[in-house]
C-alpha cells in the first residue's frame, strides 16, 4: 500500500507570501519520503471545517502546475474537481496541459460537486443533484473524446455541445490521463467509476464500509463488462492519532486491494507534516503484509 498526501489547507503562518516556498518544500519532502501522490482540493472557498470561506484557498490547477514544476516523480491531481466548476472541454484541456508539462503525471479527479456556498458566492450555477450527475457523465464522455485523436468531431449531449473536440498537444500519458472519480454513492457514482474510471476514491471510514463499497463497485463492473482489477482503489484517511494507531488501522485495509491511502494534514505547513508523519508512514505500510 502506497501513501499519498492531500494538501487541503493554505493557512500558513507566513500568509500568502509564504505559500509558494511551502508548496515547493512539500513537493521536495514528498519525493524524498517516497510519497506517491500529491493532491489539492478544488474549491473556490475554503471548507467550513477548515475555517470557512474567509480562510485561504488557492485555485487548484494553478497550484498543481506549480507543484508539477517543483517535483519530478510524484503523481498529481485534484481531489476532486466539481463538474460545475469548468466547462468540460476546458477541463480536458487544462488536465492535458498539466499532463504534458508534468511528463505524464496528471490524474483528472472529478466528482458531482456539492458545496453550494461557493457557487452562490461567486455566481456559478449550481443545478440540482440529478442534473449534476448527468453533467458529470457527459463530462467524462467529453474528456475521453478530447483524448481520442480519431474523434475530433462534434459532441452533442443534453447539457453540452461541442463543435470540435480538438485537444493538441495530446496527453503524454497513454492512452490518456488517469480518471479518478471521487465519492462512494452506490447507485450513480460507483456506476460511473465502473463505466469510465481508472481510479476511485473513498473515505477510510471503516474496513466494513469500504468492503461494502468495493463490493458494490464490483457488481457495477460485472454489469458494465469491466475488469474490476483494472480500477485503482484509493482511500482518504483523515485521522492523525499517531503512527501506531494509523498502522493498526491500515492493516485492516491490506486485504481489500487498496492501492494508496491519502493522508490529509490538518495544518497549513504540509512539508513538516510529510517529514513528521507521512515519511514514517511510508515505511510502516511497506512492512505490512
Amino acid at each position: 500500500m502506497r501513501v499519498g498526501v492531500h494538501i487541503n489547507r493554505f493557512d500558513h503562518p507566513g500568509g500568502g507570501p509564504a505559500l509558494g516556498a511551502e508548496l515547493a518544500a512539500a513537493g521536495a519532502a514528498a519525493e524524498a519520503a517516497g510519497v506517491s501522490w500529491l493532491s489539492v482540493m478544488d474549491h473556490y472557498f475554503q471548507m467550513e471545517f477548515n475555517g470557512g470561506a474567509e480562510a485561504p484557498m488557492l485555485e487548484a490547477y494553478t497550484t498543481l502546475g506549480y507543484l508539477a514544476g517543483h517535483t519530478s516523480t510524484v503523481r498529481i491531481g485534484a481531489l476532486v474537481s466539481g463538474v460545475t466548476y469548468r466547462h468540460p472541454g476546458l477541463l480536458a484541456k487544462i488536465a492535458t496541459s498539466l499532463d504534458v508539462l508534468s511528463g505524464g503525471r496528471a490524474t483528472l479527479g472529478v466528482g458531482a460537486a456539492w458545496y453550494d456556498r461557493e457557487h452562490l458566492g461567486l455566481g456559478v450555477p449550481f443545478p440540482p443533484l440529478a442534473e449534476r450527475f448527468e453533467r458529470l457523465e457527459e463530462t467524462l464522455r467529453i474528456c475521453l473524446r478530447m483524448w481520442d485523436p480519431e474523434a475530433n468531431g462534434p459532441f452533442e449531449g443534453k447539457h453540452y455541445r461541442l463543435a470540435e473536440t480538438l485537444c493538441v498537444p495530446a496527453p503524454v500519458s497513454s492512452p490518456h490521463p488517469e480518471i479518478m472519480i471521487g465519492g462512494g454513492g452506490e447507485k450513480k457514482t460507483l456506476r460511473l467509476v465502473a463505466r469510465y474510471g481508472d481510479a476511485c476514491n473513498l473515505f477510510a471510514t471503516s474496513t466494513a464500509e469500504v468492503t461494502h463499497k468495493l463490493d458494490v463497485l464490483r457488481g457495477h463492473c460485472e454489469t458494465e463488462g469491466r475488469d474490476y482489477d483494472e480500477i485503482r482503489k484509493t482511500v482518504v484517511h483523515t485521522g492523525e492519532d499517531g503512527l501506531d494507531a494509523f498502522t493498526r488501522d491500515m492493516a485492516g485495509y491490506t486485504g481489500l486491494g487498496i492501492d494508496t491511502v491519502i493522508l490529509a494534514p490538518r495544518t497549513g505547513e504540509p512539508a513538516a507534516f510529510i517529514e513528521r508523519f507521512a515519511a514514517p508512514a511510508v515505511q510502516r505500510l511497506a512492512e505490512l503484509v
